[in-house]
């Protein structure tokens, strides 16, 4: 599935790149030697016939801007340029640089010679007022298949990412794969896996439950919980490595491997603390309000991503096999309906209002401070017990953790090929334009659901990636407000979603799995549902 899916985040991109230039060439977008008239205000007297630079000051009237350009602008244009004259070959060479102020336009021209924002061009004087003062025309660089060469660069700066993650990841893979040998080696993640039992054996009942993959699972769940991605990652990538190591056929994705993803893509976090800083940068009044709406999120994504494993898990399903395969699963349905309509009743019945005045101690603030609380001390407290009880248990410490260490390195590097692959189609992806080829065919579904459409670029690009998810959200909140409507429900489906796609390259990169089954449905399906969620309760609350 990956395979297919790898591809065509790469035709549609490349695809969307070279219609857009087609277009835009077409209609000579970026007008290309076309002449706009300008005022020019030189710092020195202008003095002909010599070589010289001057440094100037350009107006573009608005309504000689709106005609080229066909972009209203509410007043004229005035940048600081510098002007080189050469009389020999009868140039005058423009330069300048754009900034915030600057048309989107000559944004564009400027950035599609390189990541800078200068722009060159040429300058023809017709007529001087005085010799400080003259009235001409400016002729931009020739600009063309710009969406082409932000494919290149995104491509090439999405392939360094890749590398830049795996290699940061060696510290933080050494060092907690190291402890997690101590306390394997000491038998101590034996004992809190058989605390579990009753639960993990539901979810992965292919797994022994004093397997160390189970503790692995276990540590990365809570991990996730408590927003510590740090430590959550190379917990996760070892137990994928032992996962494996109970794969009858190496190569292709267990259920218990897909099950465990399931949870890691939903992203159920207590407290989802990066969204909550951008909040308060951005000054809401109330950062910490998407506490309840990321919970609520999560949660149906959660729910959802593990009933989509186990239900898919058992396809195809042999001919006659249909009626008991159903009466096997009929109490995991009842359950899951169960849920569902619970949150429901609560909701729209007003419960939650009853049953406020009972729980009234447990206010946001509170809440918060609990969960940072645990967060701050969580690490610490897990390599003091963690090596503390090796030490109890005569366990040779230092030589179990440089062991453990090793591996951790082995693994970060393995998973570099995965991770350029993906991170680059991504960056193709997004960078080519389909993005809102994607999000034009998707407006119409997302109003019928009601979800704004300004919200919708969110909601796509949190499965594919963090950091251009985080600059959406960040961006959306800067234009709406971070405690409007838009500006929480984008917060929200940051708190209730995954990065899907970077999670599974990089999991089962470090096994080595092609054949994915159905990861990715079960996946998507929990961001569906998380996004779905997030819509519901916070339209409910503060639409």
């Amino acid at each position: 599935m990956l395979n297919y899916v790898w591809l065509a985040l790469l035709v549609l991109g490349i695809g969307a790149a070279v219609t857009t230039d087609l277009i835009n060439h077409s209609d000579n977008k970026y007008r290309n030697n076309e002449p706009i008239p300008v005022t020019i205000q030189f710092e020195s007297p202008y003095q002909k016939n010599i070589d010289a630079s001057y440094i100037t000051k350009i107006k573009v009237n608005e309504a000689d801007f709106e005609k080229i350009y066909a972009e209203k602008l509410s007043e004229e244009i005035s940048f600081s340029a510098k002007i080189s004259v050469n009389v020999k070959e009868n140039k005058k060479t423009l330069f300048f640089n754009t900034d915030d102020k600057s048309p989107a336009i000559w944004k564009e021209i400027a950035s599609a010679s390189g990541k800078e924002n200068d722009v060159t061009g040429k300058v023809r004087i017709t007529k001087f007022i005085s010799d400080t003062l003259a009235q001409g025309a400016i002729i931009l660089e020739d600009v063309s298949f710009v969406k082409l060469k932000d494919v290149t660069n995104s491509a090439l700066d999405y392939a360094t990412t890749a590398v830049n993650i795996s290699l940061g990841l060696i510290g933080i893979m050494a060092l907690w794969l190291g402890v997690m040998k101590v306390a394997e080696v000491a038998g101590l993640i034996a004992i809190i896996a058989s605390w579990l039992k009753p639960i993990t054996k539901k979810l992965f009942p292919d797994v022994p439950s004093d397997h160390p993959a189970m503790g692995s699972m276990i540590m990365n769940i809570s991990a996730n919980m408590l927003g510590l991605g740090n430590a959550a990652t190379p917990f996760g990538l070892k137990a994928m490595e032992e996962l494996d190591t109970l794969n009858p056929n190496k190569g292709t994705a267990t259920n218990s491997m897909v099950t465990f993803l399931a949870i890691n893509t939903a992203g159920m976090t207590l407290i989802p603390a990066t969204a909550i800083a951008i909040r308060a940068a951005a000054g809401s009044s109330d950062p910490a309000i998407i506490i309840g709406t990321s919970l609520f999120g999560a949660f149906c994504a959660t729910v959802t991503g593990l009933t989509a494993a186990k239900v898919l898990e058992k396809f195809p399903i042999k001919k006659g096999e249909f009626g008991g395969w159903l009466k096997s699963n009929l109490k995991g349905f009842a359950l899951f309906a169960g849920l569902v309509l619970a949150a429901a009743l609560v909701i729209l019945t007003g419960l939650g209002k009853l049953l406020g005045p009972v729980f009234s101690f447990l206010t946001p603030d509170l809440f918060k401070s609990v969960i940072q609380f645990f967060s701050i001390i969580a690490i610490p407290f897990l390599i003091i017990v963690f090596i503390g009880y090796g030490a109890i248990k005569k366990v040779r410490v230092y030589e179990t953790f440089v062991e453990g260490a090793k591996e951790g390195f082995n693994i970060a590097i393995r998973i570099i090929p995965y991770l350029v692959a993906m991170l680059v189609a991504i960056g193709i992806f997004r960078a080519g334009g389909a993005m809102e080829w994607l999000i034009y065919i998707l407006r119409p579904f997302t109003n019928l659901i009601g979800m704004p459409p300004e919200v919708l670029p969110m909601a796509l690009m949190r499965p594919l990636s963090g950091s251009g998810s985080l600059g959406i959200m960040a961006e959306t909140m800067s234009v709406y407000g971070p405690d409007s409507f838009i500006g929480i429900l984008v917060s929200t489906f940051f708190g209730s979603t995954e990065t899907t796609f970077y999670v599974l390259a990089v999991y089962f990169g470090a096994v080595n799995i092609k054949n994915t089954r159905h990861a990715l449905p079960v996946g998507l399906l929990a961001d569906v549902a998380g996004v779905l969620g997030a819509v519901f309760i916070v339209r409910l609350l503060f639409g």
